[in-house]
């Protein structure tokens, strides 16, 4: 057994985070640090930047406002997956900003930072590990943008039994199967799910990575404004008709739910719709204003009916709704 296989096999197992944490992010298996390469039709899922242009032209109208009134020069991809989103809102934003604006993309992925280095578009941009690095470089001032970022980082798993919640924790046996098992808990962790009513057997999942990430944000940001684009929904509806919870998995564009999560660990992408109440209400402290919307009202002034991707991703039964986009407006500091 390898120190790999031991991580699993803890004795009293490890939180669905440290799994998730580990099946995405680890050096020698996570799946984003060892497998991923690209994403799209050639991947294991596809983005709403592989099929609709209007998400470029949203976003680079968006950046040409908030990078005028903020007076900031610096712009910053979050997780640029292949590069294509950064390369589409780069070509659209006007002349007269572009020759004054630095683009930066901040990627943790060695095979996709390869990727996006491949895109003749993207040479005279700037990449960084982390945003703390990207900011550095900047003053702390910069724009910043992201989609499908979020729902990419670990997240607690807890389950409603009578007036308890308990904590879902996986292991793995000698026989290599992946078992679950909850145990009680005092209270959830800092969360807008705490306002909410739920239905014995419930599973919910709460994003302490986000929050931390955020909170260690604010410390070296210190002006300009963020827009991220990610499935997900408020929390009063964001699990209706979902009592298991919102975790699956995607490998070769197939969607994967249930025990199959805990197969093919490292080789395929793990994944959480977003709580966009939760990301709100760990940002009031240094947000000058915030709003959230669907990603349809966001993308319809730059939606083009005849193209079947514009078509798809402002759908009000589909994509348009079942993606939000949260704008955030930093508390100068």
């Amino acid at each position: 057994m390898n120190q790999h296989e031991e991580f699993l096999a803890a004795e009293d197992g490890v939180s669905f985070a440290d799994f998730m944490a580990y099946a995405l992010h680890d050096p020698v298996r996570g799946y984003y640090a060892r497998r991923i390469s690209d994403v799209g039709a050639r991947g294991d899922f596809t983005t709403s930047a592989e099929i609709s242009p209007a998400l470029a032209k949203a976003v680079a109208a968006w950046a040409a406002r908030e990078l005028r009134e903020t007076k900031c020069r610096d712009l910053i991809e979050l997780g640029p997956g292949s590069g294509a989103l950064a390369a589409a809102v780069w070509k659209e934003l006007p002349w007269s900003l572009r020759w004054r604006t630095r683009l930066h993309l901040v990627e943790s992925s060695v095979g996709l930072r390869e990727r996006q280095r491949s895109r003749k578009e993207l040479r005279h941009v700037q990449w960084h590990e982390t945003v703390e690095a990207a900011l550095a470089l900047c003053g702390g001032r910069a724009c910043l943008y992201s989609n499908e970022f979020f729902d990419a980082f670990p997240v607690r798993v807890f389950g409603r039994q009578g007036q308890s919640w308990c904590e879902l924790f996986v292991k793995k046996s000698e026989q290599g199967i992946m078992s679950e098992a909850f145990r009680e808990v005092v209270d959830l962790p800092d969360s807008t799910l705490c306002s909410i009513s739920f239905a014995e057997g419930q599973r919910v999942e709460v994003a302490d990575a986000v929050r931390h990430w955020l909170e260690n944000l604010q410390r070296v940001w210190n002006a300009g404004s963020m827009v991220a684009i990610d499935y997900g929904d408020l929390v009063e509806t964001l699990y209706y008709r979902r009592l298991r919870g919102t975790i699956r998995g995607y490998l070769a564009q197939q969607r994967i739910e249930g025990e199959g999560i805990y197969q093919n660990i490292g080789r395929q992408d793990l994944t959480a719709d977003v709580n966009f109440s939760d990301l709100m209400h760990w940002s009031h402290g240094f947000a000058a204003r915030q709003k959230c919307e669907t990603q349809r009202e966001f993308l319809l002034p730059h939606a083009d009916s005849s193209h079947r991707g514009d078509v798809y991703a402002v759908d009000p039964l589909g994509a348009g709704s079942a993606f939000r986009v949260w704008h955030l407006r930093k508390q100068e500091s």
